[in-house]
């Protein structure tokens, strides 16, 4: 008898049913059967799932002898089911990595419930992640298992069958089954709730539902019938009457959520949906039963009125109302777009106006504007800059630019400034000094005796500024005229050593001077000390005696989505209980880099300097991140699996696997075995660190904002002098119950250093 019976129903699913069946078959937890139900498919599914059979036997193929729809074909596939507990499928959908274990684990310490709820996520055209709204009621609340009325909030997730695992024998012996229609997974996800004496909550995305084009057209009136039988079903059972008001106002959001979704009926049947949905509402609403408030809680947020005033139309069946408020509120958007748009051309008058007169005003010389990542908060070389620019240059007062919600990172001595606005207009034609690591404002016009200091944001590894024009996949809208342009008006460039030196000058040509000072975000490296380790590794959540890894991958160019080069979770569970994880994702990927207990997300904290300091290594692929944090002599592990693509749509200056930071990983499972045998902080490893710092982190001792104030205000090149690498001290780690310290010390070399690089291990 199997652990798990996997079903799918297949109809007309013969382009995604090859990779279903791969990830149920896949799963790392193997024991479990896969039932193939062909629902009389006119494609070859059944072929395909006869395939499978031959090459595993875990595989049953069950062919029906006509169409029966979802819900028969699942009722015939539990009929034929012989695990202990059941899972749905969609022929197009995949389950997760490792979701059966998952399963399997949360069914044992909770004592093999009736019902197990979890997670599950849709995924868009790109492959990225979107997981339902209603995952926040999957936590843990309370003892488990449990019964509805304890969490009645689980009759707002989505009524389907791919996200509830039930036992078999609770089905088999009195549960629901699957009546026909399209909406089969309504009447069935709350009767089985109701029904259930124990029922637990997996906080897990398990299954990955595929993108559909919306169900439109006739398919939605089923949902009439699909309520008529939830209903008759309480009325034979007089002890859930309790249940009946839930229920009523679940209908009434989702007929709501139906007429007025992507999907909603076609034009010419509208008016009967409505008439059809004001008759199932009296056929069902009880004398005391209250009026639906709302179609969600978000809509009910943003648009209360309106969310009532829906809600009523379609409860009343008010067709010709409804039609004549929407055009209503058609034309009156129409005209708000308008006058937005009016106002919007007199307001960029108005600011154009008021810059011009501000540039024609004496420049002020005991003012500086900074900013960072284009409009983003105090972070980067500019915020350091700025910190420096009010310790050693006091009489300069010192303004931010950034976006309102990026406001809370600025010091409270530095003033805040919105771009835009009539106040940052002022900033920037009246400032002496401004100071960026992006593209300044292509509007800005540079004054005679303003000082424009560009610091950059790392040091260069993939190819940028010109040397993109050839690469169409990575430079994208590149406007060659406009960069040339921006850099023609710099005074200052920062840079961190001699190859980004070269670079910067070869791919931003300018007349400008370049300081190679080191990068002023690294001085806080020097700075730190291990109680400041220690107090961030606390505020991020990481447990006390952990191994830290921060992850922080970079964006791929020549993909459209931007799916996680790694399966953390895998990883760690590979690793054991000693490692966490702190990821941070590329601000172009579109969703977190993974989810679970060790995992922490931190692609939203400010300062990634921080993040550096917190962890106990790095693992990075192509990310400039890795030239930073050699600084502070910490293990590097770089993780390169597709080395030949992304040479070919983005391209680097240099062979990262001939000369790395450390340990190179081709693959997912290197990654895992360099971390598993301590070569990722081995004597090997610590050679290439050595090599690689002393490459690129010459001048980073701690002191490179303050070369940079002293020579661009003070007018003192050159000082405070680079202080030699055996003086600087690297900050210990926090990870304090490791049998010897992580982070010795690397004893610099009495010769040349000769660097063969022949494996990853």
């Amino acid at each position: 008898m199997p652990r798990f019976s996997v079903i799918v129903p297949a109809y007309k699913v013969q382009a995604y049913l090859h990779e279903c069946l791969g990830s149920v078959l896949g799963q790392s937890y193997a024991d479990l059967e896969l039932i193939v139900v062909d629902d009389r498919s006119p494609d070859v599914c059944g072929a395909i799932a006869d395939e499978f059979a031959a090459l595993d036997p875990r595989v049953r193929p069950l062919g029906l002898p006509e169409n029966l729809g979802p819900g028969g074909a699942r009722n015939a596939g539990v009929r034929a089911a012989a695990g202990d507990y059941l899972v749905f499928l969609d022929g197009d959908d995949t389950l997760a990595p490792d979701a059966l274990r998952a399963i399997a684990d949360r069914l044992k310490e909770t004592g093999e419930p009736d019902v197990l709820v979890h997670g599950f996520a849709r995924t868009d055209w790109t492959g990225a992640r979107l997981r339902d709204e209603g995952a926040g009621h999957l936590g843990e609340r309370g003892p488990a298992p449990f019964v509805l009325a304890d969490r009645p909030e689980l009759l707002r997730l989505p009524a389907l069958a791919q996200n509830k695992v039930c036992r078999r024998e609770f089905v088999q012996s009195g549960g629901p089954a699957f009546p026909a229609g399209r909406h089969e997974g309504t009447p069935w996800t709350y009767q089985l709730l109701l029904t259930a004496e124990s029922i637990v909550t997996l906080d897990r995305v398990c299954v990955l539902r595929r993108p559909r084009l919306p169900a439109g057209g006739e398919r939605h009136f089923d949902l009439f019938e699909q309520y008529d039988r939830l209903f008759a079903f309480l009325g034979e059972r007089p002890g859930l009457d309790e249940w009946r008001p839930v229920l009523f106002r679940r209908m009434a959001d989702h007929l709501t959520a139906v007429f007025t979704g992507p999907g909603r009926p076609p034009r010419g049947s509208r008016a009967e949906f409505l008439r059809r949905a004001r008759a199932l509402h009296r056929r069902h609403r009880a004398p005391d039963t209250p009026v639906p408030p709302r179609l969600s809680a978000a809509v009910e947020r943003r648009h209360p009125l309106r969310a009532r005033l829906r809600d009523a139309l379609v409860r009343l069946g008010a067709h010709r109302t409804y039609r004549a408020l929407g055009l209503t509120r058609r034309i009156a958007q129409r005209a708000a777009r308008l006058a937005t748009r009016l106002g919007r051309l007199l307001r960029t008058a108005a600011l154009r106006l008021h810059y011009r007169v501000q540039r024609r005003l004496p420049l002020r010389a005991d003012r500086a504007v900074f900013a960072a990542y284009g409009g983003h908060g105090h972070s980067c070389n500019p915020g350091a800059l700025e910190s420096a620019f009010r310790e050693l240059a006091p009489h300069i007062r010192t303004a931010w630019a950034a976006r309102p919600e990026h406001h809370h990172t600025v010091p409270p001595a530095t003033r805040r400034l919105t771009p835009g606005t009539a106040a940052y207009w002022t900033a920037l034609a009246r400032s002496k000094y401004l100071v960026d690591n992006d593209a300044f404002d292509r509007r800005l016009v540079k004054r005679r005796g303003q000082v424009l200091v560009q610091t950059q944001h790392g040091t260069p590894l993939k190819h940028m500024g010109l040397d993109l024009c050839e690469r169409p996949a990575a430079g994208g809208n590149l406007d060659a005229a406009e960069l040339l342009r921006d850099a023609g008006s710099w005074d200052y460039v920062v840079s961190a050593n001699r190859h980004a030196t070269l670079t910067w000058e070869r791919v931003h040509p300018g007349s400008y001077t370049t300081l190679e000072y080191g990068h002023p975000r690294n001085d806080v490296f020097q700075q730190a000390t291990s109680a400041d380790v220690a107090r961030l590794r606390e505020s991020l959540g990481v447990p006390r005696g952990s191994v830290a890894i921060l992850y922080a991958p970079t964006h791929r160019d020549y993909r459209r989505g931007q799916a996680p080069e790694l399966d953390l979770e895998r990883v760690l569970r590979r690793l054991g209980p000693r490692f966490v994880v702190l990821a941070r994702a590329h601000h172009r990927q579109p969703g977190p880099l993974g989810e679970g207990a060790r995992i922490i997300d931190v692609s939203g904290h400010p300062s990634v300097e921080k993040l550096c300091l917190a962890s106990d290594a790095l693992v990075t692929d192509y990310s400039s991140i890795m030239f930073d944090y050699a600084v502070l002599d910490r293990p590097v592990v770089v993780h390169t699996p597709d080395p030949e693509a992304y040479e070919a749509a983005r391209g680097t200056y240099f062979d990262l696997r001939a000369f790395p930071p450390g340990a190179v990983a081709r693959s997912e499972d290197e990654l895992i075995d360099i971390f598993a045998t301590g070569h990722w902080r081995g004597s090997r490893s610590a050679q290439l660190r050595a090599a690689f710092r002393e490459r690129f982190c010459p001048h980073d001792d701690g002191r490179a904002a303050e070369r940079v104030v002293r020579h661009v205000v003070l007018g003192e090149p050159g000082t405070p002098p680079v202080a030699p690498p055996e003086s600087r001290h690297p900050v210990p780690s926090a990870a304090d119950s490791l049998e010897r310290p992580l982070l010795a010390t690397v004893p610099r070399p009495s010769g040349p250093l000769t660097v063969t690089v022949a494996d990853s291990h």
